[in-house]
């Protein structure tokens, strides 16, 4: 009988937990452990209208399935654990002249019917310590892996989490490879980011951060990155919340960030970002303005998200250099009038002040749509289904885009 590699991998990560951990079976190793397998049924369609475009449409479907295993730690001084994530992707419907939608791999004539990927992550903790060594999914602001198709992102590496001091979350790591959504192996990370030159792959993304929750509604952090040969990078932000009744609050989001060169690069940026919501009974009102300064734009990861307030659906995150942006958003949550599990979201974004060609200011708009839904009871309890729709125009050589997107997810709890 023929497995898959996906099967294969968890069969064997299986046997050498039993092996290397054969005395720990009535340890927290194993009763703390948690595992559930998630469903994700992705349908992806965008429409390319601008003159000359290389692909008139990208459309894919596909079935994901991501299996998360994440164990206790063992009893003493020093608890060792082990976490492990099985992902496949599997091809439902493509075509040589619609594919790179990011849910599949892009083949040289159609997208593979299938891929997979395994990981580890060996951790040992100390107190509230946490060291990880192997698969990581750090969730940062100069680190943010993109989990918006089929599978999520992953890097190889070793990340510290502190949290022996009350209030206060240290983070300290450096990874060393790069796994993109909808790619199965491992390569060197690179830096994505508008009018940037001289860059070169790396295995050494050096970071470090730490959060401090000065109280319930007020928090504070500072964030280091270095991607070697590439560039340096400081972020700052801060986070509050105003609560003006029980069902009335004012939250508050800044952020700014100062990404300079190293090697020879180009790199040049200062960014700043701040974000105001407005949230009374359900609806939530939201303001944010962000801009630009420097010869570049906002360096990040390859494939990763952007921390800045204005990184949406479509475009990259409105950071051309020198460029100023400022976004119009409603939220509203159903529950307020007795429908728990179904949401609606709609935003608009502008951008300007920034060089299009010699002499001509360029402009870039965005418009998204979200409305999503969540089963509270009976047998489809905790399926959830999500439609996001997204319109995208610029004046200049950039993509005009239409794009749809139907997720179907639904996870099961196996442990």
């Amino acid at each position: 009988m023929n497995k898959s590699p996906l099967a294969l991998g968890l069969t064997s990560a299986t046997l050498g937990l039993t092996l290397a951990f054969p005395s720990f079976a009535e340890a927290d190793f194993f009763e703390d452990s948690k595992a559930n397998l998630e469903f994700r049924n992705f349908y992806f369609n965008s429409d390319y209208h601008q003159d000359g475009a290389n692909q008139s449409k990208r459309d894919e479907w596909a079935q994901g399935l991501i299996l998360n295993y994440q164990s206790g730690f063992t009893e003493g001084t020093v608890g060792f654990g082990l976490d492990a994530v099985g992902l496949l992707g599997l091809k439902l419907d493509s075509g040589p002249d619609r594919q790179n939608s990011g849910l599949l791999p892009v083949g040289n004539d159609k997208a593979p019917d299938s891929y997979s990927r395994l990981g580890a992550t060996a951790k040992a903790r100390i107190s509230k310590s946490v060291l990880k060594v192997g698969t990581l999914m750090p969730k940062l602001p100069t680190v943010l892996p993109n989990d918006s198709r089929l599978l999520p992102q992953t890097f190889r590496g070793t990340q510290l989490t502190s949290q022996d001091i009350s209030g206060l979350t240290l983070d300290a790591g450096r990874l060393t490879s790069n796994t993109l959504r909808n790619v199965s192996g491992h390569d060197d990370i690179e830096v994505a980011g508008k009018g940037i030159k001289g860059a070169v792959p790396s295995d050494k993304f050096d970071f470090a951060s730490a959060n401090y929750k000065w109280s319930k509604n007020l928090a504070t952090g500072y964030h280091y990155a270095s991607l070697e040969n590439n560039y340096k990078q400081h972020i700052f932000n801060l986070a509050h919340t105003l609560r003006l009744g029980k069902s009335q609050s004012l939250k508050t989001d800044l952020r700014y960030a100062d990404s300079n060169k190293d090697g020879n690069t180009n790199i040049d940026n200062q960014a700043f970002g701040a974000r105001l919501t407005y949230s009374i009974h359900g609806h939530s009102f939201g303001a944010a303005y962000q801009q630009m300064k420097g010869t570049t734009g906002f360096p990040h990861l390859d494939g990763t998200n952007s921390y800045l307030v204005n990184y949406v659906m479509i475009s990259p995150d409105f950071a051309n250099p020198e460029e100023k942006s400022w976004q119009a958003r409603y939220d509203y949550d159903f529950a307020a009038i007795g429908l728990p599990g179904l949401t609606f979201m709609t935003r608009y974004l502008k951008g300007d002040n920034f060089e299009r060609s010699r002499g001509v200011e360029g402009t870039e708009w965005e418009r998204n749509t979200d409305l999503g839904y969540v089963f509270q009871s009976g047998a489809l309890k905790n399926l959830e289904v999500k439609w996001r729709n997204g319109s995208y125009r610029s004046n200049g050589k950039g993509n005009d885009i239409d794009q749809h997107r139907f997720i179907v997810s639904y996870t099961l709890p196996l442990l």
